[in-house]
């Protein structure tokens, strides 16, 4: 059997009229298709119109609003609320991440700073440290243990992330093992390399030299100190940069929101999850009732349409958005036309007509495979649908632009988990056909 044909390439997303037509005209095909050759059910030219009406409602354009990250500490606040609002009416927690954003919002200071180092012979000494930073602003200053690798593996402390700015010590050249501990530091995370250099070579040289072997974010972020060099000369940079107080305290309480704010979307995507997997199993078997209850197989379709779209705007909801129908609707349209291109209803009702020959006197009869197969591409388009909603909670500008260049992921990631726990979703099957019929 030859693979299906992607219809991104037959049937591109329409931006006028002509394209709307030539896509509503694949629609017809396709409906014929789907209703005639694979599951053999009888429909005159409603049903085939139904179709391309679906699919010509589906692909309406829309101009979806953005998202934007929060810019300022305000923002961050309000945005960490908004996600608190959400979490609490989903799964209350007592009021522990309300503690802890309120840590983060009345921190004050004085700025803190941490000496790191992996090898503690390249830190300079405690007192010579403080008295190189004495008169810069109100500092605490803190030395941390030398870094050391857990098992082979490397992870940055999180207690350092509070740190308005670390300073780690370091000795050229460069160590595999020192490169691999840089790599660990976080991006956000203000930080100077203060590296000692050997004996007789220049400031530039060793500038250059380790400047070659480092990402471009540590230019101007090194300071070069020779065995004969006097410390607070060395850390003049580091000592402006701590001139301003207000300006760290506030970034850095910034940083410990988003911080916060990825955590927080992680532990209510879990709860999320839960929830989309009650409504999707619920919707699924809406969705097949409503086909295999359907006195006319032409109106199939129409249920399918209707019961998605219920879903969708659920978990719209669940998910936090203030996306318009039409957003959601672009959104289903394209994450359904991938899945029909990748084959999902034909590899569904392959499966399907793989297990009626097993059994002679199967309950797969045309009517229930019709329904089991809408209910297996409500499961697909589903799990798409939260991955992306995932991908775009609160937290990144949502792009349908994007979506129509990842929806083939999307569904095919989607696809994949679906088919592991097919034999799953034909117990429940079996459970829903007896219940059905009885």
């Amino acid at each position: 059997m030859n693979p299906p044909v992607p219809l991104a390439k037959l049937l591109p997303v329409p931006k006028d009229l002509t394209g709307r037509l030539a896509l509503a005209g694949g629609g017809l095909f396709l409906g014929q298709w789907f209703l005639g050759d694979l599951l053999h059910v009888p429909g005159g030219g409603l049903g085939v119109l139904l179709t391309g009406a679906g699919v010509w409602w589906l692909s309406r354009g829309s101009t979806p609003p953005r998202f934007q990250e929060p810019a300022s500490l305000q923002g961050w606040i309000a945005r960490c609320r908004e996600v608190l609002d959400q979490f609490e009416t989903l799964e209350p927690d007592g009021g522990v991440r309300r503690q802890q954003l309120d840590a983060v919002v009345q921190r004050s200071g004085p700025q803190r700073l941490a000496l790191v180092c992996v090898d503690p012979a390249t830190c300079p000494q405690q007192g010579e440290l403080e008295q190189a930073l004495a008169g810069a602003a109100p500092l605490t200053l803190s030395v941390a243990r030398p870094l050391a690798s857990a098992e082979g593996a490397r992870t940055w402390p999180t207690v350092l992330q509070e740190q308005e700015l670390i300073l780690f010590s370091l000795a050229a050249p460069l160590l595999a093992e020192d490169l691999l501990w840089i790599q660990q530091l976080p991006e956000d995370q203000p930080t100077w390399l203060l590296v000692r250099s050997t004996a007789g070579e220049s400031d530039r040289h060793c500038s250059e030299s380790l400047l070659a072997q480092l990402p471009a974010r540590w230019v101007d972020r090194v300071l070069v100190q020779r065995p004969d060099g006097l410390l607070r000369d060395v850390l003049q940079p580091l000592r402006r940069q701590l001139g301003a107080p207000i300006r760290n305290l506030q970034d850095t309480r910034q940083r410990l929101l988003r911080g916060l704010h990825q955590q927080w979307q992680a532990d209510l995507e879990q709860v999320r999850r839960r929830r989309f997997q009650a409504l999707q199993q619920r919707t699924q078997w809406i969705v097949a009732a409503s086909v295999l209850a359907s006195p006319l197989p032409s109106l199939d379709l129409l249920a399918v349409a209707v019961a998605n779209g219920l879903m969708l705007r659920e978990m719209g909801t669940l998910w936090g958005t203030d996306l318009q129908p039409d957003v959601l609707r672009e959104a289903a349209g394209q994450l359904a036309r991938a899945a029909l291109a990748q084959g999902v209803v034909e590899w569904s009702s392959q499966m399907l007509l793989g297990l009626a020959k097993l059994d002679g006197g199967s309950w797969l009869v045309a009517g229930t495979m019709q329904a089991i197969s809408a209910a297996y591409l409500t499961r697909v388009v589903g799990r798409s649908m939260a991955d992306w909603l995932a991908l775009n909670a609160g937290v990144d500008a949502l792009d349908l632009e994007r979506l129509k260049r990842e929806a083939p992921v999307l569904v095919a990631k989607a696809a994949e988990q679906e088919r592991l726990d097919w034999g799953g979703f034909m117990k429940q099957s079996q459970q829903w056909l007896l219940h059905a019929t009885s």
